[in-house]
């Protein structure tokens, strides 16, 4: 693949705005450009140690014997998102200390979901999702839109919980739970959150409230219409950057997306769905699709996968380069 690599690449500076948003600047929610920062110095990996420590506190004690813990379902998952969001975000010129924080915020983007039990988590959604069920907070407010706001846990237990028991799936608490990480990731994300701060101040990771309005941007983008320009911007990189290791990870794709295979052109769709939204923005997309071309980047995606990329994945990635076209809203 040496031709594919000598790809031209979309010049970094002048596709990008002119100027850095300050930690003051606002964005409007629904709008899509906004510009890169400063030049940031060199920045590295976390310490193997401290990633390790970050990713154990995905492990959490059964709720019926707390003697037994469960592991964090596909850490590497984690892992691998906050290795794309990294090369993002360094490719958008943050400095490096920003870089740091923001890496420790993607590995631990999916702690809301500790405790995840993958058979019965997988249950749960592959049915709600063959029945047209939404399956994300503001999908479920699109749909229901006389839901209490952040009681749509509740509500989907309210209108299927008879649907779910037929399928063989208990009301219980353990089942409020898994519903609970989709439909009210919220809330248990910052009760996870209270549980393990102390734990992140020993290990000399000071927390601030950006980091937690990043990792609920996905489900909760409205809480994020006032923030500072960099944070969404951080928080849309967190969203494609994640979107797209799942859609190349194959246990996920086979635990509970239902999905036979990875496909390079369905992950890119959705991101330019996401776009379409207003969710993610044309400079982080355009990012992405830049990084494409580097083996860095693309080892992270088959790493997911288990294989490498086909030829097909590879002439898609060379028409991407070529044909890419941001749409506009």
């Amino acid at each position: 693949m040496s031709i594919f690599f000598d790809l031209i690449h979309y010049s970094s500076h002048h596709d990008r705005a002119s100027r850095r948003p300050s930690d003051g600047d606002h964005l409007p929610i629904n709008t899509h450009r906004i510009a890169p920062p400063l030049h940031a110095q060199s920045e590295g990996h976390l310490p193997k140690l401290l990633i390790k420590k970050l990713l154990k506190l995905y492990d959490y004690p059964h709720p019926l014997n707390p003697q037994i813990i469960i592991p964090g379902y596909d850490k590497s998952h984690a892992l691998r998102t906050a290795s794309l969001c990294r090369m993002v975000a360094k490719d958008l010129e943050y400095p490096a200390d920003r870089i740091r924080l923001f890496e420790i915020t993607c590995l631990l983007h999916d702690l809301g979901r500790a405790g995840l039990d993958q058979p019965l988590f997988g249950k749960i959604w592959s049915w709600a999702k063959t029945h047209g069920i939404p399956t994300r907070p503001r999908e479920w407010r699109t749909m229901y839109p006389h839901t209490p706001y952040g009681k749509e846990t509740e509500a989907f237990l309210l209108r299927y919980g008879k649907d779910l028991e037929r399928q063989n799936i208990p009301l219980d608490e353990w089942t409020t739970a898994q519903v609970e990480m989709r439909l009210g990731f919220a809330r248990r994300l910052r009760k996870h959150l209270r549980g393990v701060k102390p734990h992140l101040r020993d290990m000399g990771i000071s927390w601030v409230p950006w980091m937690e309005q990043i990792m609920l941007y996905y489900y909760y983008p409205e809480k994020l219409r006032h923030a500072p320009r960099w944070v969404r911007q951080l928080a849309e990189t967190l969203v494609a950057c994640e979107q797209l290791e799942a859609y190349n990870n194959r246990q996920r794709g086979r635990d509970y997306y239902t999905r036979s295979r990875e496909s390079l052109k369905q992950a890119f769709h959705y991101l330019q769905q996401l776009q379409s939204e207003g969710i993610v923005s044309e400079p982080v997309l355009l990012a992405i699709q830049q990084l494409m071309t580097r083996q860095s980047f693309i080892k992270v995606l088959t790493d997911a996968r288990g294989k490498p990329f086909t030829q097909q994945d590879f002439r898609y990635i060379q028409n991407l380069q070529k044909d890419f076209i941001p749409c506009q809203s």
